[in-house]
This record gives C-alpha cells, structure tokens and sequence, in this order.
C-alpha cells in the first residue's frame, strides 16, 4: 500500500506531462489579427487590433494551418474597418465578433461558415446588405441587430429558425423574404424595423414569438400563407389559423377604425400595441378576453365599449390610450361594471 502511494506524485505528474504535450493551443500574432492554434490544429482569429483601418482579409492559412473559426469579440469595437474579406476556410462565426464595427460597410460571408452566434454582425450601423451562408440552420440572437443602414438581408433555404430580436433595430430594411424552411420567428424579431412595409409567413412557420412586429411604424400588411396550419391573416391583419385570437395588427395599416371579426374570442397580448392611427375599435359580443397590453399607446383612441361577453381584461389593456376619455361597460356585464378610466394610466 505505501510503495502505491509513493507512486501516486509519479502518476498524478506523468499525465500533466502527457496534458500538456496534447494541449497544442498558443496564442501569436499576425499583423493586427491575433490567433491561437486550437487542438486540432486549425486556428482561430481570437482579436484584432481596434486601430485597424479600411479593408482587412482575413487569410485563410496562417504558417500552413487553416483559419477556420473567427471567436467570440474577435472584432468587437473595430469601429475604422469598412471592409472585411472572410475565407471560405471559415466555419464559424462566435458571438459578438463583429459587434460594434459601426464602420462596416461590407463583408462577404462565405457558404462554407455554418455557424453564426448571438450578436455577431449587432450595431453594425453602416452595413447595407447581407447574405446569410447556405449552409446556416439558425440566425442567432440579435445577430444583426441594429444594422441601422441594413436594406437588403438574403436568408437561404437552410434557416429553420430565427432567433429573439434577430434583425431588430434595423431602421432601413423595407422588405424581407423568409424562406419555407423556417419553422419558428423569436421574440421581437423585426422590432423597431420602422420602414418594414409588408412581410409574409409562410406556411412552415409552426411559432412566433412575442412582439415581433413592435414599432414596426410602416407595417401595413401581414400575410400569410394559406397553407399555414397555425396562423392566419385577414386584410393584412394576423391571427391564430381558426381565427379566434387577433395576434398582430400592423401600426401602419391604413385607416382610423377596425372592427374586430365576430370569429374572435381572444384580443392577444400587444395586439393593437402602438397603433396610433386608430381612433375607434369596435369589440364584438363574440370576445371574451382581452390580454396584457393589448391597446397600449392607442394614443388616438377616444373611447371603446366593451360588450357584455368580456369576462377577463388583463394588465395595462389600455396602458399609454392618452386621449381615452371613457370606456362604455353595459350594466348587464357583472364583471366590469364599475370599471373606470384608471386602466389608462
């Protein structure tokens, strides 16, 4: 038993020798680039200097070892590049790599990346276009959130989700194609795309999330696809496929009044969220629940009657109605007649 023990420091410093041979990774530089050999070999591009400037290519060998994987802030805060070359030795792209390169105005992404992470193209606010790799399942978290010059965003057949506040803030984006292949849109994805006029679910889409078309000013139209087996749309508007919850009406849809379809039962959560134009809504007997925050910022609506049939108004309902002088609740409603005008503040 003592001649084991005497050999265990022998052992325990035999396998941090062996560790060590195996761990082949070391940090150097290549110009303003700095990289580390991983394991395997390949190198990944970990910084770079942020007094880089203009047009940077980031090579696709460094000393015969292949560049294929750009780190987590690789590139962050490099706010004079304009231009970034990517090879097509790149696999992967980590989060936060090229966050705040507010100079950035190009940067081709070859179809050999197929792995993007959260925030990695977030405050570029002077790239104009992007096309997503083909080889892409999912656009990450805010991912290029607010690319405030970003016009035109190509999105392959390869997405099959979007991830939470993935194209938010971008201010300049018009229009957007989402392929068949997406199944699901994250929370507040276009949110604060205020020149987004229209846009079209189509029929893979199974999930969307929570405030994904919130200040979306110019929105006034939201299609679906027929062949959608969860949602749907009348006249731009969104809703469930049965069409018993309005989900989304579109700030910038024409006109001052909306009368809701009788098939609604359901007012969702933000559904009329900002939608200042209105000045008059007409609830069916039909419907009778009205969610969280569903007409808040209604600033032009002057007054609503709630019918008999609603029996559950949810937090900050009317929240932001600042012209709201009074809200009409029939004598026979049991539940809501006392209800004041307090539920606008």
């Amino acid at each position: 038993m003592k001649q084991v023990l005497k050999k265990l420091p022998l052992i325990v410093l035999a396998l941090v020798l062996v560790l060590a041979i195996k761990d082949k990774t070391y940090a150097a530089t290549y110009g303003k680039l700095t990289y580390e050999v991983q394991n395997d070999g390949t190198i990944e591009i970990t910084d770079c200097d942020t007094s880089a400037s203009g047009a940077l290519t980031i090579p696709d060998t460094i000393d015969g070892k292949e560049v294929t994987s750009i780190g987590k802030r690789a590139f962050e805060h490099c706010g004079n590049l304009t231009n970034i070359t990517i090879p097509n030795s790149v696999t992967s792209i980590e989060e936060y790599a090229f966050d705040i390169c507010i100079s950035l105005k190009n940067i081709t992404i070859p179809d050999s990346v197929t792995s993007m992470g959260n925030y990695a193209f977030d405050n570029c606010s002077s790239l104009t276009s992007i096309t997503i790799p083909k080889g892409v399942t999912s656009i990450g978290k805010r991912a290029f959130g607010y690319c405030s010059s970003l016009t035109s965003i190509t999105i392959p057949n390869s997405v099959t989700s979007i991830g939470h506040e993935a194209f938010s803030g971008c201010s300049s984006l018009t229009s957007i194609t989402i392929p068949n292949s997406v199944t699901s849109i994250g929370d507040r994805t276009f949110e604060s795309c205020s020149s987004l006029t229209s846009i079209t679910i189509p029929e893979s889409v199974t999930s969307i999330g929570y405030r994904v078309f919130a200040w979306c000013s110019s929105l006034t139209n939201i299609n679906v696809s027929e062949n959608n087996k969860n949602y749907s749309s009348i006249d731009g508007v969104l809703f469930n496929k049965d069409k018993t919850e309005i989900i989304r009406y579109p700030i910038g849809k024409e006109g001052t009044s909306y009368t809701i379809p009788n098939s609604v039962t359901s007012i969702g959560e933000f559904a009329f969220d900002s939608c200042s134009s209105l000045t008059n809504i007409t609830i069916l007997e039909s419907v009778t629940s009205i969610e969280s925050w569903a007409f808040d910022g209604c600033s032009s609506l002057t007054s609503i009657t709630l019918p008999d049939s609603v029996t559950s108004i949810g937090h900050g309902a009317f929240d932001g109605c600042s012209s709201l002088t009074s809200i009409n609740v029939s004598d026979n409603n049991k539940n809501y007649s006392s209800i004041a005008v307090s539920y606008t503040h």
